[in-house]
């Protein structure tokens, strides 16, 4: 599992993202992405956080996608270290991939992968009927197959695909605009994607037993979501609210799900408590928002920073965050899962304390350390809420 207790930042990290935050992204999607993964993996490390150079426009220049060969790092290392973000699908990747199936790695974005098996591993314990057998192993394993690589696989592919424009500008190295793999390869790898997650999605079905075939159902809808978030003429991602929404219910929501109806029933109380629950990652993902406000502006992005200002906008994150977790809380209480519920609420005290040091007294520069520092917390805040759940099943 990720070391999702990493809440601590070395000085030097905080020194670049401070600096990097100053410079304005233009890919609010990917940006989002990016973010979510935080919660899992911790910030990003100080080499991938430099701010970008820009050219004579003010746009991002093509150099900002080159590794950064810091003078304390010898080159092979930092060399390395920049093909591993290549295959991850990270930032601050080299170009010059030829291996056709490692540009399809890169392009299904392995890093993002986690925070929806996560997800799965949450449904499983709110079902209440995960038992620790083999065949309990294997299904839960086919669903986060289904979940991360295929799907999430799938959702990145798409979005590299109707982002490849501005991925020119902002990343050039990434498989598409670079040139290294065809925009009939890339149709190919979406379709082969989706239809691999739904066919499993249907096996996972048969061998649950379902009458009615909730995976394949929740498949297609989740599809349905990736494209309209990326697609136009709806791109949801253009928009702050249902951009934001529609991010935090992919990784909230959906996944949860999918680990509920495979061990148990899928109920509209679970259902609603998820999607409650994704009003919380709604406030996680305007966090991001934050560092981009000129650019989302210039480009006619939506954002709530650019809807409402910084303050205001930075208020509606926190209360959001806060509000529908002690929410979450309450739930389990009525439940009688009081024991659950005061563990929720003891890892929202301390969220609510860093939101006071850091965010709300500067959501731009110090953005980055409340997403260390506050979101672990709400990881585990979510596990936490599955066993409660599952316990009561029980």
């Amino acid at each position: 599992m990720p070391d999702v207790l990493a809440c601590t930042l070395p000085e030097d990290f905080v020194v670049s993202e401070c600096t990097r935050i100053a410079h304005k992204p233009n890919n609010v999607g990917l940006e989002r992405y990016h973010f979510f993964l935080s919660l899992f993996f911790g910030p990003m490390t100080a080499s991938e956080s430099k701010p970008s150079p820009k050219d004579s426009t003010g746009t991002d220049s093509p150099e900002s996608a080159q590794p950064d060969l810091t003078a304390d790092t010898p080159n092979g290392e930092a060399a390395e270290g920049s093909k591993a973000r290549q295959l991850l699908g990270m930032k601050g990747a080299s170009s010059g991939e030829t291996n056709i199936w490692k540009i399809r790695l890169q392009l299904m974005k392995p890093i993002t992968w986690v925070p929806l098996i996560w997800g799965v591993l949450c449904g499983a314990a709110s079902s209440g009927h995960f038992d620790w057998t083999l065949e309990n192993v294997l299904k839960s394993a086919l669903c986060m197959l289904m979940s991360g690589p295929l799907l999430t696989g799938y959702t990145q592919t798409i979005n590299d695909y109707y982002d490849r424009e501005i991925d020119a500008i902002n990343e050039p190295y990434r498989p598409i605009p670079s040139g290294a793999i065809s925009i009939p390869q890339v149709v190919t790898q979406i379709l082969v994607l989706a239809g691999a997650g739904i066919g499993i999605s249907y096996f996972l079905d048969i061998w649950a037993g379902h009458e009615f075939p909730t995976m394949l159902v929740l498949t297609l809808f989740g599809i349905f979501m990736a494209y309209i978030y990326s697609a136009p003429p709806l791109k949801l991602k253009k928009n702050g609210w249902l951009g934001n929404y529609a991010l935090g219910a992919s990784y909230i929501a959906l996944p949860w799900w999918a680990g509920q109806a495979l061990f148990g029933t899928l109920t509209p109380t679970i259902m609603v408590v998820t999607l409650i629950y994704s009003l919380a990652g709604l406030g996680i993902a305007v966090v991001n928002d934050f560092k981009s406000v000129e650019g989302d502006r210039e480009l006619g992005l939506q954002s709530l920073p650019v809807m409402f200002g910084v303050t205001t906008a930075a208020w509606i994150s926190a209360v959001s965050i806060d509000v529908f977790q002690l929410g979450i809380a309450g739930y389990l209480v009525s439940i009688h899962e009081q024991l659950y519920g005061s563990i929720l609420v003891l890892l929202v005290i301390p969220q609510i304390v860093f939101q006071d040091m850091y965010f709300l007294r500067n959501p731009v520069e110090n953005d980055v350390k409340y997403q260390a520092s506050a979101q672990p917390l709400l990881v585990i805040g979510m596990l936490v809420a599955g066993l409660a759940m599952g316990h009561a099943v029980v």
